[in-house]
Order: structure tokens, then C-alpha cells, then sequence
């Protein structure tokens, strides 16, 4: 059980943190250390959404490759954002650690596969780049080296990174609400925020949250709430993307199977838009997941997305093809419009979202270093606190992705063409 009894909210608190996920509960294990009154609103139980719907996958780097980082933000700041995403993989290391998580966390490297002979020139080059301008070596694998690596002859060479690692994110999320919940914080489940108004009382500035279970009063109000981001804070719903990600897992592979597919156990993706990413679970299953449908998860998305996951499964490894599918499930990621992490405030009110896919590891470390801010802290290692924070094109968007059929042609085209 990985909050206590329900409890009637408190009158009030310092901190409203919206969200049980990696980026709210984090924060609120941060915020509770630091001494700070906290209240972890969430609207259905913890982890629900993406954070334990997901492939484990704890990765470096950002959704936006090493050349476009340093041209759209400049070397220094593109530094900075890709140590960020190298000190969060520590970041969750440390947490699994102090708060003895028993989540199978485990550095085992990613293997990103090229689909194309240019994707695999792509990786030589940004390698070069990654360790000239960041200081962090990759190690790149040719396609006649490949079999090392991967039990698939589809792909034209490879780029390994040891510094990776994954997880089970289930228990993990389960057990850093525990760790929250010990510091001091309080988390509410089932607790829909519907409102959040600023006010004034004895002269001091603060929120006034109503939710579906009564109301309080914050000092500050911190938004952690990802792709399920809602109508309570329509400004920020405005500036991100819900899109769907779906995951199938096979029944308990033979070991010699197991060891063929994947003979480094590494978290592997590929190189398209449209990409598949895949991993061995402990426990022996192949779990091979996708954007299979760009649509927010529901019952038909999920269940066109395991055909289609299927059938990629088997172009990918031919071996499964008799191989039964045991589970299927979907969840939904956020992305912002330039496909990258952002926080900050915004009304007066502190967020931290946008992780495009890479999460487990950004929202755990963005949603300590938010706390760090909201607690005062002077200066705070934090450089996507700086950048810009764009909406849709003309304001053709209100929270309710009308684009997605056309986005998801987009990327199959360019998957097509480049």
C-alpha cells in the first residue's frame, strides 16, 4: 500500500503539489525534507497515468539530438541540458538507493538501432559531437558487430550508451510515494483538482484549490501532471501535446530465446519518428512497445495498437512469431511543441513537464530541482527553467489535439523519406 488510509484534506498547506507521478511525488519527497507542509493532489491513484504505464526505460540525452540542442539554445546552455540528463539517471540511482525501492533498477545501457544506412551515419557524427562539445563517449557498433548486441539482422549499425539503466516503473513509482509520504508529505488519491484561484489572506498571496474532495488553501501550488494536464490550468494545457504510447509483453521467453533477442539485456529503440523501443523484462518476457496510435490511450486505441505493435514485433524479430502476447496497455506522454522539458511558472503557479519519452529519469530530477526553487533556494542547476516555452503556431489549440491524425501521416512520411 503505497499511501495510507485516506485522510480528509487539510485546511491548508505550503505546497499543492497536482500529480502522483515521478515529477509531483519527487518533488513532494523534496519539499517535505526541506521542511515544507505538502498535499499530493491526484485526481485517480498513484502512478496511474504514464509513470507506471511505461517501458522502464531510464535514458540519457534529450528528445532533440546533440546538433539541434546546441543550434537552437547554443553550446553552453545545450551543455548544461545534456549534463541535466545525464545527473538524472544518477538522480533516480541515488533515490532507489537511500530509499531502499525494490523497483529491479538496473545500469544496463541503452542500444539505439538505425534503420537506415543515413540514421547510422547520423549516429557516427552526433557521437562525435556528443563527446567533443558534452564530454560523454558513446560507443558505436557497426552492423557486421551487431549480433553482439541484438538478435535482429534489420537494422544498419547501432550507438551504445553504458550510462542508462532500467526499471520497473510501477514499483518504482509506488515506492517513491512511500518515500514521500515518510519524509512528511501527505498524498490524496482520487482527488480531482477543479479549480485553482489566486487570493489573498491577511495580506499574504496564496491558491485557493477546490477538488472533487473539498478544498484548501496553498502558499504555492507546483503542476505535475504530464500528459493528463486539464482544464484546472488551461494555460499550460495549451502548451502541451497529449500523445499516446502503447507497450505489448510477450509470456516468459526461453533463456536461450531471451539471450539471442537481446544478449546485453540493453533498453534498445530505434531510429524512426515512428519508433519502437523494446526491452527484456526480469522476469524473461519481451516487452516491445511504440506510437503505435498517436490518439491518448482508451479501449480501442489500445487494442488496434497490439496488432500493429505485433506485427512490428515480428519484423523486428521473426523468432516471436508463435510467441503468445500476454499483456498490452497503453499511457500518455507529453510533449511540448519544440519537444522539449520545461518548467518554471506560469500564472504565478510552478510546473515542470514536456519530458517527450524521456521521463522516468527528467521528471524525477526536474521535479526535485523544482522543489529545490520553491523552497528558496538561491540558484538551482536547472536549465530548462530558462529557455522559451512555446505554444501552438497562431493558437490554433486549446488542450484537445485535433492534429494528431495529420502529425502522425507527418511522421510516417519523413520515416519514408529520410
Amino acid at each position: 500500500m503505497p499511501v495510507p488510509p485516506k485522510l480528509p484534506l487539510p485546511e491548508r498547506v505550503d505546497i499543492a503539489v497536482i500529480g502522483a507521478g515521478f515529477t509531483g511525488l519527487s518533488a513532494a519527497r523534496t519539499l517535505a525534507k526541506l521542511g515544507a507542509s505538502v498535499a499530493v493532489l491526484e485526481s485517480e491513484t498513484v502512478g496511474w497515468g504514464a509513470s507506471s504505464r511505461n517501458g522502464g526505460m531510464v535514458l540519457t540525452g534529450l528528445k532533440l539530438g546533440a546538433n539541434n540542442l546546441i543550434s537552437h539554445y547554443g553550446k553552453e546552455a545545450a551543455r548544461q541540458m545534456y549534463a541535466a540528463s545525464l545527473a538524472s539517471i544518477d538522480c533516480v540511482e541515488q533515490i532507489v538507493h537511500e530509499e531502499s525501492i525494490e523497483c529491479d533498477f538496473a545500469r544496463c545501457g541503452h542500444l539505439e538501432v538505425a534503420c537506415k544506412p543515413r540514421h547510422f551515419a547520423e549516429f557516427q557524427s552526433g557521437a562525435e559531437v556528443i563527446a567533443k562539445e558534452f564530454g560523454h563517449n558513446l560507443r558505436i557498433v557497426p552492423k557486421e558487430q551487431l549480433a553482439a548486441e541484438i538478435g535482429s539482422p534489420i537494422y544498419h549499425g547501432a550507438r551504445v550508451d553504458e550510462t542508462s539503466a532500467g526499471v520497473n516503473p510501477a514499483r518504482y513509482v509506488a515506492g517513491l510515494a512511500e518515500a514521500a509520504v515518510r519524509a512528511g508529505a501527505s498524498v490524496f488519491e482520487r482527488t480531482r483538482v477543479t479549480e485553482i484561484a489566486r487570493s489573498s489572506e491577511n495580506g499574504a498571496l496564496g491558491w485557493n484549490v477546490r477538488t472533487s474532495q473539498g478544498k484548501l488553501r496553498a502558499r504555492e501550488v507546483f503542476v505535475a501532471t504530464s500528459g493528463y494536464t486539464g482544464p484546472a490550468t488551461p494555460a499550460l494545457r495549451k502548451k502541451i501535446i497529449p500523445i499516446g504510447s502503447y507497450i505489448i509483453v510477450t509470456e516468459v521467453l526461453r533463456e536461450p530465446l531471451a539471450v539471442e533477442l537481446s544478449p546485453r539485456n540493453r533498453m534498445i529503440y530505434d531510429s524512426k519518428n515512428y519508433l519502437y523501443y523494446y526491452r527484456l523484462t526480469p522476469d524473461r518476457r519481451m516487452l516491445f512497445g511504440g506510437r503505435a496510435a498517436f490518439f491518448p490511450e482508451s479501449e480501442r486505441s489500445i487494442r488496434t495498437s497490439a496488432e500493429i505493435l505485433r506485427r512490428g514485433m515480428i519484423d523486428v524479430y521473426p523468432q516471436l512469431r508463435d510467441t503468445k502476447m500476454e499483456y498490452v496497455w497503453g499511457g500518455t506522454l507529453d510533449f511540448a511543441f519544440d519537444i522539449m522539458p520545461h518548467t518554471g511558472q506560469i500564472d504565478g503557479m510552478y510546473y515542470s513537464l514536456g519530458y517527450a519519452g524521456h521521463g522516468v529519469a527528467m521528471a524525477t530530477y526536474l521535479g526535485s530541482k523544482m522543489a529545490e526553487m520553491i523552497g528558496g533556494a538561491r540558484e538551482v542547476d536547472n536549465p530548462f527553467v530558462r529557455i522559451r516555452f512555446p505554444g501552438a503556431p497562431l493558437g490554433l489549440y486549446n488542450g484537445k489535439p485535433w492534429f494528431l491524425p495529420f502529425a502522425g501521416a507527418w511522421y510516417k512520411f519523413l520515416d519514408w523519406v529520410t
